[in-house]
């Protein structure tokens, strides 16, 4: 445990922030699994499910918490799984 205020100060901020961070990677996982069960399921809800899982990457790195490439590496992989099946 710090001794310094500032030190306490900064341990309250990371928690905070890891939080958030744990919340919002969580959410993207999430939409991510939804778009792949769909992807295997049922592939006629695939395409809103993707639309739902690129929103909340989108939310992600306007947040901070991925970074823009990554999102658009894995938005890139998700739409070429789509094309890829409905052909």
């Amino acid at each position: 445990m710090p001794n310094i205020r500032s030190s306490e100060k900064r341990v309250r901020i990371s928690r905070k922030k890891n939080l958030r961070n744990r919340m919002v990677k969580s959410q993207v996982k999430t939409a991510v699994k939804k778009y792949t069960l769909a992807l295997g399921a049922e592939v006629d809800t695939a395409p809103e499910k993707l639309s739902a899982a690129t929103s909340a990457l989108d939310r992600a790195v306007a947040k901070g918490v991925l970074h823009r490439n990554t999102a658009s590496r894995k938005k890139a992989r998700m739409a070429r799984a789509l094309h890829k099946a409905q052909a």
